[in-house]
């Protein structure tokens, strides 16, 4: 679980709440099912509308890789694992390593790898790995742009929700204590628009967006790793040449230059 995604979420009702109850309004009035149904189905229908159905069928997924801790490998991780290859690469060969490639877990890694042992050239082993983060990347925007649509029609749908509950205000013009509550419910459409774009849509597209770029960072490593590897780099330019990635206030950390066993399981990403 992760904790950030939960805890805003909580927080964002708990503000929403309080901020009634310090207005001195009833936290109750948000049980409003006209405007739930105005903004929660109405923008479902303008995503079912903007989106084919193999994109929207991902939102469950979506929603779990939110609220879920990525099983992702390390900066810190990756960097001793490389230079421990490049030591045992440099003194038996590249073949030497084919042994390792069953206890790595993650493809991207497995796959290059493989390229690496079998003997593919510098160029296409980059050209390969490159367009996989590339078409990664465009898989990870195109999902997160899920939730920035959602987050740019709601406030919308607020509006439309508002204006036909002050429509339906008008037909209570006569009575003037049902007229106010009859407006004051009309903006709880608009109160939910955005709530929901503002502190839900917009907040979870851009945590797609950060978990995206950071698991490009790792694959970029990797990448460098393994071209660093298969040049025939030395364990310390392998080392120097990764630690660019970490904060300089990092680089010079132990447990980043501390051995590891040549071959140890690498995690699959989530």
């Amino acid at each position: 679980m992760e904790k950030t995604s939960l805890f805003g979420v909580l927080l964002g009702f708990f503000v929403l709440i309080g901020g009634l109850v310090l207005k001195g309004a009833n936290p109750a009035a948000l049980l409003n099912p006209a405007a739930l149904v105005i903004i929660f189905v109405g923008t479902a229908a303008a995503l079912l509308i903007a989106f084919p159905f193999n994109e929207i069928k991902k939102f469950p997924v979506l929603l779990k890789i939110l609220f879920t801790n990525q099983k992702i490998i390390t900066e810190k991780e990756l960097i001793p694992m490389f230079r421990d290859w490049a030591t045992v690469a440099r003194r038996e060969g590249l073949l030497s390593l084919e042994n390792s490639l069953e206890k790595i877990d993650d493809p991207f890694l497995k796959g290059g790898f493989q390229m690496v042992i079998d003997g593919h050239s510098h160029e296409v082993i980059e050209e390969i790995l490159v367009e996989d983060i590339e078409a990664m990347k465009d898989r990870h925007k195109a999902a997160a742009g899920i939730f920035t649509q959602a987050g740019t029609y709601a406030p919308t749908l607020g509006v439309l929700g508002a204006v036909v509950g002050l429509v339906a205000a008008l037909s209570h013009l006569g009575d003037m204590e049902l007229l106010g509550k009859s407006i004051a419910a009309a903006f709880i459409a608009t109160l939910f628009g955005i709530f929901t774009g503002y502190v839900l849509w917009h907040p979870f597209a851009n945590k797609l967006k950060r978990k995206s770029s950071a698991e490009a960072r790792i694959k970029m490593i990797m990448l460098e790793g393994l071209l660093a590897v298969q040049s025939g780099a030395s364990p310390r330019m392998v080392e120097d040449k990764l630690l660019v990635y970490l904060p300089s206030k990092e680089r010079n950390l132990e447990d980043v230059k501390a051995s590891q066993t040549v071959g140890e399981g690498v995690g699959a990403d989530a």
